[in-house]
């Protein structure tokens, strides 16, 4: 049975199939095209969380490192630890902690924001002076602690951004895709290289910029 493409279109909604209407060059536009480009997008979107989600685990082991180094094992219920967050970020750990018993499913509950959150100035002094060359070895050597924290911070602000954006569906038809796989490669990298060469291997992000329908 041929799909009916008018059914399609108004069970996707015209204004969400716009901009895939719009990204095309010919005119008039063809449904076909903008449908098989909704597609792509959506093979995009899925193919980019693997590595978004594999970069997310590294840096909340390596933030887990460094907690346990200075608060101990038990860091989610250690009282010093709870009172160097900011109200919001109290609020995320004690829903965390609610009903769990081991610091690892915690970690499993917190979200993106929150370990994107530790990389603030404010646990520079007690947490990242002297923990941050430990657990991210293969930071540049050039830049302070400080700046290698800053830094962090602002690349996992974009990702959970992008994040965001995959999970509500939004087109990533402008986005650099390969400039992405670059920055999660370098975020991977600081902890471990042989894991971001293993992402970069056991991904098909670019075989799926190169199919991209014109």
């Amino acid at each position: 049975m041929t799909p009916n493409l008018h059914a399609i279109l108004m069970a996707l909604s015209l204004p969400r199939l716009s901009t895939y209407l719009d990204a095309q060059d010919i005119r008039p536009p063809s449904l076909t095209q903008a449908l098989e480009l909704y597609l792509w997008n959506s093979q995009v979107s899925a193919a980019l969380m693997t590595p978004i989600s594999l970069c997310e685990v590294v840096i909340r082991n390596a933030v887990d490192d460094a907690l346990r180094a200075l608060h101990g094992p038990s860091w989610p219920w250690e009282v010093g630890f709870y009172l160097s967050l900011p109200p919001k970020g109290r609020d995320t750990l004690e829903k965390a902690r609610k009903g769990q018993l081991t610091t690892g499913k915690v970690i499993a509950e917190l979200s993106f924001g929150f370990w994107e959150n530790m990389f603030v100035r404010a646990f520079d002094d007690a947490l990242w002076n002297p923990y941050l060359s430990t657990v991210l070895p293969h930071l540049p050597p050039s830049m302070t602690v400080q700046q290698a924290r800053g830094h962090l911070r602002q690349e996992l602000d974009k990702l959970r951004r992008l994040r965001n954006r995959i999970a509500h569906h939004e087109p990533l038809l402008t986005l650099d895709v390969e400039q992405v796989i670059k920055d999660i490669e370098a975020l991977i990298s600081y902890r471990c290289t042989d894991t971001a060469a293993w992402m970069l291997q056991t991904n098909n992000l670019a075989e799926l910029v190169m199919s991209r329908p014109r």
